[in-house]
């Protein structure tokens, strides 16, 4: 495995394929900008275990490609990452939309750490990161992103006074599970589960869409 500054061409192609897969037309300065955070993370990775996926080829699929697959669903001016890790989704969604205000939200020092670093060395303007724990944060959001870290209901109880009244919260998950929408209580419902296919990625992929209000009859529609 070479290091990503050895290959920047070999992943700016198959980058730009992704992307229209995923039919988003980002201009070229954004998908420079995103290669460039692959590069910082490959680089702190080796001290900070930021991530498990080592090659920066597979980073480009696994990171950016499926970070950017929820971009149709994100709404509003403001947006909260919680438990971002290494910026994930947060910072490739900061850098499509630059006009939306981006909460990175992480409690571990390390990772909070090459989160400042990132938003410095990018730059990144629109950007801020947020070293706490999503129960103490305060504010209202209104799209919040958050990979699997706990369960939907744990993490709607730890953090749902985030929520704007007419928000959206996209929990990004491996496989919907019936049983964990059904344990979604009022004041919040679940919209649909969304199936995403992710160019680079053979797993299956979903994304599940909440927000405030009133449960209605009926499972959530898994959308293709």
């Amino acid at each position: 495995m070479r290091p990503i500054d050895a290959r920047p061409m070999e992943l700016a192609q198959p980058l730009a394929t992704g992307l229209a897969a995923l039919h988003l037309d980002l201009p070229q300065d954004a998908q420079t900008r995103m290669l460039a955070y692959l590069r910082l993370l490959d680089q702190w990775n080796h001290a900070y275990n930021l991530t498990a996926v080592r090659d920066p080829a597979d980073m480009v699929a696994r990171h950016l490609l499926d970070s950017l697959a929820v971009l149709p669903w994100i709404q509003g001016k403001t947006l909260a990452d919680l438990g971002s890790g290494a910026g994930l989704p947060g910072i490739p969604l900061a850098i499509a939309r630059p006009g939306l205000a981006v909460t990175l939200v992480e409690s571990n020092g390390k990772k909070a750490r090459f989160l400042r670093e990132a938003v410095r060395s990018l730059p990144l303007a629109n950007v801020r990161v947020a070293q706490a724990r999503v129960q103490d944060l305060r504010g209202q959001f209104d799209t919040i992103t958050a990979r699997a870290f706990a369960s939907i209901p744990d993490m709607l109880a730890w953090a749902g006074h985030l929520l704007a009244p007419d928000g959206r919260w996209l929990a990004l998950k491996g496989h919907p599970d019936a049983g964990e929408m059904a344990a979604v209580a009022a004041p919040f419902r679940v919209i649909a589960a969304h199936a995403l296919a992710v160019p680079g990625i053979d797993a299956e992929r979903c994304l599940i869409e909440l927000t405030r209000g009133p449960s209605r009859a009926g499972a959530p529609a898994m959308v293709r």
